[in-house]
């Protein structure tokens, strides 16, 4: 696909999708910033979801990838957690884009996917960051244990809070993105 092509048929036409981008991912730095003290709450994973179920892979891997990389600017420069971020909202934007193609169900069973969903992707995260993070830093076998068994009480707690939260905000948010995909 040639570049030209690309801007054309594909993920951005405009610089209002430019914009439209920037805001969504300034909305979720400062739902992050507003939040960070808050143990185990987390909606920053609830935002890419809705984001690229309506707006697509494309759109969403984009967004992933310049919040990654804004929030290495604004929080300090940590690899572990830009490699982590890059891997796991692109991974949200891939499932979650994908879905309106795979799942053609809708009300309460596309809800009920999407939250079953949410929760194993925020298990994935914790336990990508168990493997990233000793790895990275170079822990011994008994010192990745107790990393990983340190965790265990953020993997549930997050899992249910993303779970839980796109239950109840996912049909909301989805409604009021596609309302502004269609301004």
């Amino acid at each position: 696909m040639s570049n030209q092509s690309f801007w054309k048929n594909g993920a951005i036409r405009s610089a209002k999708e430019v914009a439209r981008t920037a805001v969504f991912v300034a909305a979720a730095i400062g739902a992050q910033y507003a939040l960070s003290a808050v143990p185990f709450v987390e909606v920053v994973s609830l935002l890419f979801i809705c984001y690229a179920f309506v707006f697509g892979v494309v759109r969403g891997t984009v967004a992933a990838v310049a919040f990654a990389l804004l929030r290495q600017l604004l929080f300090g420069f940590y690899p572990v957690v830009l490699i982590l971020y890059l891997i796991y909202f692109s991974m949200l934007a891939v499932v979650f884009g994908l879905l309106p193609r795979w799942c053609k169900w809708t009300g309460w069973k596309l809800l009920l996917i999407a939250s079953l969903l949410a929760a194993v992707c925020a298990a994935c995260f914790t336990m990508t960051d168990n493997l990233l993070t000793p790895w990275y830093y170079g822990y011994t076998p008994k010192a990745a244990q107790m990393y990983f068994n340190a965790s265990i009480p953020f993997l549930v707690g997050q899992t249910v809070c993303v779970c839980v939260s796109v239950a109840i905000l996912f049909v909301p948010l989805t409604k009021a993105l596609f309302f502004v995909k269609k301004a």
